[in-house]
């Protein structure tokens, strides 16, 4: 270690008393936190790139400071979902210091570390008051059946008004009018549903109509339209 001359000369005076740095909750206890392998969460944090072009939402499950788990979702951007396959592989395994100091290849999925990072070294993860935390897998419990991302896709112009293309149902196949042409319910496919009854041999055509449904007062409607075409 280097002093400058100034420190150097100064007389030693003596440190008071030493209190730790602050408890925060974790997994149902409150933990003086000194060392990476102190961390233990599960948490979410939100990232954008630069043009703000897409985003990410980031899932991590953290063990005694080890990633065991990662959820990374996207929208928005073509190569960022490549960017999420690759980020797939490098963040299991890492120390949370580790991932926040490693390219994640993505703008958006480096600065979802990094918010993700602040939420959990301050003890505000999902998993602050549940005693044990969450086992290993609990971030893929939030995709649900068929493991597919909450996604709304939705488009709306003043002169045409608004079309709804998915919801968390599934993907739209029909919007409800009423006799204003106002939306009162739409027709959708739950397409990990479908894609499960495919893959157990059903065939296409009942696969879709076992995986379709309605919301609202869709059977009210007096005029149906297919949002991507009319």
């Amino acid at each position: 270690m280097i002093y400058s001359a100034e420190v150097e000369n100064m007389c030693p005076v003596a440190k008071g008393a030493y209190h730790g740095p602050a408890p925060i909750p974790q997994e149902g206890k409150w933990t003086q936190v000194k060392q990476i392998d102190d961390i233990n969460g599960l948490t979410h944090g939100i990232g954008w790139c630069a043009p703000q072009q897409g985003a990410c939402k980031l899932t991590i499950n953290v063990k005694d400071g080890i990633i065991e788990e990662a959820l990374i979702e996207t929208i928005g951007c073509s190569g960022m979902t490549h960017s999420a396959a690759m980020a797939s592989e490098i963040l299991p395994g890492k120390t949370i210091l580790e991932a926040l100091n490693t390219d994640l290849v993505c703008d958006a999925i480096n600065v979802a570390m990094r918010e993700i990072f602040l939420q959990i070294v301050y003890g505000r993860t999902q998993t602050a008051f549940s005693e044990g935390g969450l086992p290993v897998g609990a971030a893929l419990d939030d995709l649900g059946k068929g493991s597919r991302s909450m996604i709304a896709t939705m488009y709306g112009t003043k002169a045409k008004g608004a079309r709804y293309l998915e919801l968390t149902e599934g993907y739209v196949t029909r919007v409800g009018l009423d006799e204003d042409n106002c939306i009162i319910g739409y027709e959708f496919v739950n397409l990990g549903k479908m894609m499960d009854a495919i893959k157990k041999g059903v065939d296409a055509a009942e696969a879709l109509k076992g995986a379709s449904g309605t919301y609202g007062r869709f059977a009210d409607a007096v005029k149906y339209i297919d949002p991507r075409k009319e």
